[in-house]
């Protein structure tokens, strides 16, 4: 494999050039402005994400200039990196798993989304943003099972659960919308991406600050949201 062949997948590039993609590009501060932000509002594992989160858009800003094969994959790891690292964080403190049970849900996150993202390419004009669709869908499992236990935890899960399927519809206009905007739809992936996964570092710092502190009486663990 030839990984500095050139990868020409988004409306907005039109020839091979470093600032081809300049929207594409500079939205992806929007991931590094996001880690910046969140970083003093968390700690522990928030702040291991809120680092991701950082790599994720240098990773994305490097493969929207360059644009390759090996941008390609420094832009993809980093994502699949986020979602290992928070599904573990996820089955451990929203969902009390032992540790061993925890690393083995992050793990079948692998299996998961080679099963249901073949489902989800079924759906008309989604093309290769069936891969993210198995995210959204994992979320809201998260959700279910939390809804009893943790209301609120469960709905600001489901929030952004909602603002990830936005995300991936940007994402998936991108090309079939080319001709009526030229610019594309994908800068509008990173910007709500950005914020989508804020939120879900927010969602998780709330969690463990509501356990860390005294509640009331009957107030369930993981209670408040962002």
């Amino acid at each position: 494999m030839d990984w500095l062949q050139q990868v020409d997948g988004y409306c907005e590039r039109l020839g091979p050039g470093f600032w081809a993609e300049p929207l594409n590009a500079v939205t992806n501060l929007a991931f590094i402005a996001a880690a910046v932000w969140v970083w003093p509002r968390t700690r522990g594992m928030g702040r291991v994400l809120a680092a991701v989160l950082a790599v994720i858009g240098v990773g994305s800003g490097l493969f929207h200039t360059f644009a390759n094969r090996l941008t390609g994959l420094m832009d993809v790891a980093p994502i699949l990196g986020f979602i290992l690292i928070y599904v573990f964080a996820a089955s451990r403190d929203f969902l009390r798993l032992p540790l061993w049970a925890s690393a083995l849900a992050a793990a079948a996150f692998v299996p998961f989304a080679a099963l249901t993202a073949p489902v989800f390419a079924r759906i008309p004009g989604i093309g290769s943003s069936a891969g993210y669709a198995p995210v959204p869908l994992l979320i809201l499992i998260y959700a279910a099972i939390l809804a009893r236990r943790a209301p609120r935890l469960a709905w600001g899960m489901a929030a952004g659960a909602g603002l990830l399927c936005l995300s991936i519809l940007f994402r998936a206009l991108d090309m079939p919308g080319c001709e009526a905007w030229p610019a594309g739809t994908h800068f509008l992936w990173h910007l709500l991406n950005a914020a989508m996964l804020a939120w879900m570092i927010l969602i998780w710092t709330r969690h463990a600050e509501a356990v860390a502190s005294p509640r009331r009486p009957g107030e369930a663990a993981g209670g408040r949201t962002p």
